[in-house]
């Protein structure tokens, strides 16, 4: 059964919590621009340049936009300043953390991930354990289970930072750490799953995101 998300609204700053996951949900397609492309930096505007469709393009730079102004909230910092870097597997992450000079309390204790199917996105952020979330729309040809199923293989992939692998149990899946799983009630036309480190139970709070994001 997927977790209803209880609401919290946050106007301003927002603090990411030991043992709790927050949750963004945004319509990519009602979100106004509002000076987020402005928050990108070099190389992301050069991504976003190569994106052909512009409709495409408009909504992976406006996700971009809004993951930094989330992210800043936290951080109580530019969105503008913020650097991320991929780790070993190629899962970004915010600089610090990834060069391992993170620290319990530290801001780039922060974790996050973020999915988007269409025009829906959903951002994970915690404090102190990996996460990973993902979403996929419902389609006619796949059953609700094979989507739930799918959501989790891809948010456990997601959350270890690994590549997806084949049939068999690898060794490496073998001695992976424990992991927290839980569906996410996001709806009726989609279906979507969260998986953090480690195998303490998690609270899970939906965030609104506020009505102003850009500069």
């Amino acid at each position: 059964m997927a977790v209803s998300l209880p609401s919290a609204r946050d106007p301003g700053r927002v603090c990411a919590l030991r043992g709790v996951v927050d949750v963004w949900r945004v319509d990519l397609g009602r979100a106004m621009d509002d000076g987020l492309s402005d928050l990108l930096c070099a190389e992301e505007r050069a991504r976003a340049a190569r994106i052909v469709p512009a409709r495409k393009r408009a909504l992976w730079a406006r996700s971009r936009g809004i993951l930094r102004a989330l992210l800043a909230r936290y951080l109580d910092a530019d969105p503008r300043e913020l650097r991320f870097q991929p780790g070993p597997h190629g899962k970004p992450g915010l600089r610090d953390h990834v060069e391992g000079r993170s620290a319990p309390g530290r801001k780039s204790d922060l974790r996050f991930n973020l999915s988007h199917s269409g025009e829906l996105m959903l951002v994970a952020v915690s404090a102190g354990r990996e996460v990973g979330v993902d979403i996929e729309h419902a389609r006619e040809r796949y059953t609700a289970e094979f989507l739930r199923t799918w959501t989790t293989r891809e948010a456990t992939v997601k959350c270890l930072g690994t590549g997806l692998t084949g049939g068999s149990a690898t060794a490496e899946e073998k001695t992976r750490p424990r992991l927290w799983t839980a569906g996410l009630d996001v709806g009726p036309d989609a279906v979507a799953a969260v998986v953090v480190e480690g195998s303490e139970a998690c609270e899970l709070r939906r965030r609104d995101t506020p009505p102003k994001l850009g500069v």
